[in-house]
């Protein structure tokens, strides 16, 4: 058995150095890797090109890393509930390119399956298409080519994960989390539990070790809710 366990998130980062292209899993503040995100912000590295459904809320997740000034560019789905993301977007501090969600988890599924591009309908006739490739298939539809999606440095969360670094995710905290896993040259899983290989039931593992290279067990996950709408009792 080779353990791919390190002992905390400062440790597995040790190698991501300015410029780097990474991968954070997550969607909103659902399912982020935070422990690794604070250890990027205590190392310092900048001009990082971030690909994430979004960039989480001013003051937590992957907006405390643009307060810091980390991010060269975001490859995501929408601004969000960012205030700092959309101010550096409209002021053109920031390199942003938006792609509609559902084409963001297809490239980056892509790039975990080694397909180079693929057609679809999305954004076709948009702003979305300019500078890509158009083609009318056989069904009379067009379709735009979009490229894969990879990076250095792939970092997911999971609920639970074992020493050979297999994964299990938890309810919706699972989003983008297993494609980003094998789509990175080198992926990271901080998880909130971490067993004994043969403790987790095979048929339980989202994520299978070969597509995981470090792994630790977090601490004092916050788990913060994004937006809570309550009514009147």
């Amino acid at each position: 058995m080779i353990s791919k366990v390190v002992s905390g998130p400062d440790e597995a980062i040790h190698d991501i150095t300015d410029g780097a292209v990474l991968m954070l899993g997550g969607f909103g503040l659902c399912g982020i890797p935070e422990n690794t995100i604070s250890a990027l912000i205590r190392k310092g590295v900048k001009d990082l090109t971030c690909i994430s459904n979004n960039a989480g809320v001013d003051d937590f997740g992957i907006g405390l890393m643009l307060k810091t000034r980390q991010v060269r560019k975001m490859i995501s789905s929408y601004v969000g509930e960012n205030a700092e993301f959309e101010r550096q977007l409209l002021s053109g501090e920031l390199e942003v390119e938006l792609v509609p969600q559902g084409t963001l988890a297809e490239r980056i599924r892509a790039g975990g399956a080694g397909i180079p591009a693929f057609f679809t309908p999305t954004g076709y006739g948009t702003e979305v298409a300019e500078g890509k490739e158009a083609r009318q298939f056989e069904n009379g539809k067009w379709y735009i080519m979009e490229s894969w999606l990879k990076a250095d440095f792939a970092i997911v969360k999971a609920w639970k994960g074992d020493k050979t670094g297999n994964l299990v995710f938890r309810g919706t905290a699972r989003n983008f989390n297993p494609m980003m896993a094998t789509a990175g040259r080198i992926t990271i899983a901080e998880v909130e539990e971490l067993v004994e290989p043969g403790e987790l039931d095979p048929n339980q593992i989202h994520t299978p070790g070969v597509f995981v290279q470090r792994i630790f067990q977090g601490s004092a996950y916050e788990k913060r809710i994004e937006q809570r709408t309550t009514r009147k009792a």
